[in-house]
């Protein structure tokens, strides 16, 4: 199943995708708002609320509100390489709070802080279960599907110490969705890519992780309780604009499109904030 939330003149709605048509899954404001019910999966497949056209559909970012962002840095060898980084023993884990999501299609925004504006394209991961200490084995079973995501980094702000946070939570800088599409209908391996204006960026399999997505959510299960509608951001590929030479970064009036096979497509034009 592809899940949606869609906004609507009466506030956002929980949608599944059916090819063009998107239609309400009654009761639930947003996917994330889905998850928290344990019989989410049976409630979205037989759906029979309003629906709505995909084409021109207002999106909200899929999971609006999750309770957790956590993202994983340094994660594909081609990323870690152009960056001078050693492939990691443990996962390179940082937060990331909803202040940051904005909708598939909406306006990223720069800020008049930073010029140093980069992109970074990422499979998401979105938990369907909750769970502590959840063994590697089992942790396909609290994984609910995936998304796409782009996890905007202003490098200037970034690397001003050693911790990451104040680089990559900026508000409306963090595009998420289309659609959450279940585990039975993806595997990792479909090629992930961003461009600039067309011009592609970065391209590598989403199977080219150093920690998959089962031994990530086992390894941060291990640290905090895992709840439905979380978010793991699993990484970014090689080919970001800071690695560059000379670095390039996002300017206003371009359009940033991250797209994952089988998953979709994120397409931003990018402003500068107010």
């Amino acid at each position: 199943m592809r899940l949606l939330t869609l906004r609507t003149p009466e506030g956002t709605k929980a949608v599944r995708q059916d090819g063009g048509i998107l239609t309400e899954i009654d009761g639930f404001a947003d996917v994330g708002a889905l998850l928290q019910d344990p019989a989410w999966e049976d409630k979205a497949k037989v759906a029979n609320g309003a629906t709505h056209a995909l084409d021109g559909a207002d999106l909200a970012a899929v999971v609006p509100s999750p309770g957790k962002i956590i993202c994983v840095g340094h994660n594909y060898r081609n990323h870690i390489k152009e960056m001078g980084r050693e492939v990691p023993e443990y996962p390179t884990l940082f937060a990331k709070y909803t202040e940051s999501l904005i909708g598939p299609n909406d306006d990223l925004a720069l800020p008049q802080e930073s010029d140093t504006v980069d992109w970074e394209a990422e499979l998401a991961v979105v938990i369907g279960k909750t769970g502590r200490r959840i063994n590697e084995a089992d942790a396909a079973s609290h994984i609910a599907g995936y998304a796409v995501l782009n996890d905007v980094s202003m490098r200037d702000y970034q690397f001003r110490t050693i911790q990451w946070l104040q680089g990559k939570t900026w508000e409306k800088s963090t595009p998420f969705g289309p659609a959450l599409v279940t585990k039975d209908e993806f595997t990792t391996g479909p090629l992930m890519t961003s461009a600039v204006d067309g011009e592609i960026q970065q391209s590598t399999p989403t199977s080219d992780l150093v920690f998959t997505p089962e031994f990530l959510v086992s390894y941060i299960s291990t640290i905090i309780t895992l709840n439905p509608g979380d978010v793991i951001a699993t990484g970014t590929p090689g080919g970001v604009g800071h690695a560059q030479d000379p670095k390039r970064y996002l300017q206003e009036g371009q359009v940033l499109v991250t797209t994952i096979g089988g998953l979709g497509q994120l397409k931003n034009r990018v402003i500068k904030e107010a």
